[in-house]
């Protein structure tokens, strides 16, 4: 697969991606990057800290986020992207529902969308990856917690919204799924899909893991926020013992040393 100017050897090592949020309301970093040049040196703090890619979020995705319009959003996520392409070749994410968006900031140098609404919100989403040629990154996500059968849903909706990118255009080449920890799932769910990894690394799909921080660890263990590092930890070793392909932390020098230690057991070599 490639990303930007980069390839990524599937299979070969797992791949870091370095959250990069500049809201005032994400759920872990809420404020701490919202000004661009902060957000910058965060971003090559990240690169120098091993992050194969930088993702850039402009509106919260938490449980009870407050919705921002694409001006506001491209007002926070635009002059980082920009900024960035003229600093480093490190391939940038942003995580975005919006087409607008993600059409001003794939023109500005982006190389991968993510959608954590399964590119069913806004149709245009899709087509707007296709003609530039992004990689996309579908994230689970659905309008209730409530399923029938909680990892056949899961997949279905994947792929009914993989569906949606290649009638769009979107290569499957450049399809990446993340079963979605987190979204429309409360904790024991999460827990049930992070048990069954392995159902989703069946997909014929790179496979990404988002769980760094998230509020199933606290409800799993009692942790707050700032004492969730070593289960994310846990959890990405664990990722990687079923078969992801990219995990999405916060702390990229911690997690980078995990997944090497793991893909030595796993994969025999780190890269």
């Amino acid at each position: 697969m490639k990303i930007g100017t980069k390839k990524f050897d599937i299979g070969s090592r797992t791949f870091i991606v370095g959250v990069l949020n500049v809201t005032p309301d994400s759920f872990s970093d809420g404020g701490s990057h919202n000004d661009p040049d902060r957000a910058v040196a965060h971003a090559e703090k990240l690169i120098k800290e091993g992050a194969d890619i930088i993702e850039v979020g402009g509106e919260s995705t938490r449980p009870g986020h407050i919705p921002v319009d694409e001006q506001d959003e491209l007002r926070r996520v635009l002059p980082v992207v920009q900024a960035l392409k003229k600093t480093t070749d490190t391939p940038i994410a942003v995580d975005t529902r919006k087409a607008a968006v993600a059409e001003a900031v794939l023109k500005a140098g982006a190389d991968l969308i993510n959608d954590v609404m399964c590119f069913k919100e806004d149709l245009e989403l899709a087509q707007v990856c296709a003609k530039h040629g992004a990689v996309c990154c579908i994230t689970h996500n659905r309008d209730s917690g409530e399923y029938t059968n909680l990892l056949l849903d899961i997949i279905s909706d994947l792929e009914s919204g993989i569906e949606i990118l290649v009638k769009a255009g979107v290569s499957p080449t450049n399809i990446i799924v993340d079963p979605g920890i987190g979204f429309a799932k409360d904790a024991d769910q999460s827990m049930t899909v992070l048990r069954n990894l392995f159902t989703f690394a069946q997909m014929p799909y790179p496979l990404m893991l988002g769980a760094s921080r998230k509020s199933f660890i606290g409800h799993t263990l009692g942790f707050p926020i700032d004492e969730r590092l070593e289960p994310t930890l846990a959890t990405t070793a664990f990722g990687i013992t079923h078969g992801i392909d990219f995990v999405r932390v916060h702390d990229v020098a911690q997690n980078k040393k995990v997944a090497m230690m793991t893909d030595e057991f796993v994969r025999y070599r780190h890269g």
